[in-house]
């Protein structure tokens, strides 16, 4: 077994050393060779020969030929076809080697099979076994939320009734790189700004057994990162109504739009990217609207629920 995962491993690297001799970048050349790796992986798991699959999925044997040594580029039609054959999701062909273990892949399916109303009470049930106590996670508090939901301000207070530092990650994350996050994002694209928030992240874990965290909006849509704050922190999703997120805003600014189709335009933003994340913020442990309230009101429940 562990000749095998050896051999797959060295494949792998040829197919990716050959897909970079093509001309491809090195995260291309990455993704195609991750590809052909779980196409040989699913093909053998099956028993099923090249030609069973080129039979089996009407693409013709030169091009899965290609497709498993990591050469050119791959429709999402035939990917689709290929995925269909050997039975599997397309997002498979492209997972990483620990996310095709059996008992992944058991536990992935079980889920599947529950009704979604299921999935919440199970996630809590396995945050209870396998993270530490709500007493332990309350010694560290984040707030989430969109934009303008007042995170910041009462990040600041909060921190000061309970006598805990307050940091902003974004702040550590442009302290970090050196540059501002717009900087950042320029040059390193979304993967590499998502990367540098989650490493910043795991170092005020491994900094600050009590603290106060803000964060930016969009950290509840990446899972790995996500994952870090539900199972390190006590988790308080701040929120309002769309046009006090969007006054906000614009206070921080100090801008006024006079245009009504670009207010329309940037409640719109508003409104979808809430319905969006909706399901992502409404896992936090704790939640307040910050519509009608002061930041004094807010601090005083949030730290009630802290029992302080």
């Amino acid at each position: 077994m562990a000749g095998s995962s050896v051999e797959a491993e060295q494949d792998e690297k040829e197919a990716q050393a050959d897909a970079q001799a093509g001309g491809l970048d090195a995260d291309s050349a990455a993704l195609l060779a991750r590809l052909s790796r779980n196409i040989r992986h699913f093909r053998g798991q099956r028993g099923m020969t090249r030609k069973n699959l080129a039979e089996q999925s009407g693409v013709s044997l030169p091009h899965l030929a290609r497709m498993e040594s990591a050469q050119g580029n791959v429709s999402v039609v035939v990917l689709g076809k290929v995925a269909k054959a050997l039975n599997q999701p397309v997002a498979s062909l492209f997972a990483d080697e620990d996310a095709r273990t059996g008992d992944f892949n058991l536990i992935v399916e079980f889920l599947k099979r529950q009704p979604v109303g299921n999935l919440a009470r199970i996630r809590e049930q396995i945050f209870a076994d396998y993270q530490p106590t709500d007493g332990l996670r309350k010694d560290r508090i984040v707030l989430i939320g969109l934009r303008g939901a007042g995170k910041s301000t009462v990040g600041q207070a909060l921190a000061e009734r309970l006598g805990r530092p307050f940091v902003e990650l974004n702040r550590e994350v442009e302290q970090e790189a050196g540059l501002s996050l717009q900087e950042i994002i320029t040059l390193y694209g979304q993967s590499g700004y998502r990367n540098l928030e989650r490493r910043c992240l795991e170092q005020v874990v491994a900094k600050h057994p009590q603290v106060v965290l803000a964060t930016g909006g969009g950290i509840v849509a990446e899972p790995l990162t996500y994952e870090i704050l539900l199972n390190a922190f006590f988790t308080v999703w701040l929120h309002a109504e769309p046009d006090t997120h969007f006054r906000r805003v614009m206070d921080q600014h100090d801008i006024r739009i006079a245009k009504p189709a670009l207010y329309r335009e940037a409640m719109d933003n508003i409104h979808r990217t809430l319905e969006a994340r909706d399901h992502l913020y409404r896992m936090a442990a704790f939640d307040v609207d910050t519509t009608q309230r002061s930041v004094d009101e807010v601090v005083a429940r949030i730290a009630g629920q802290m029992g302080a």
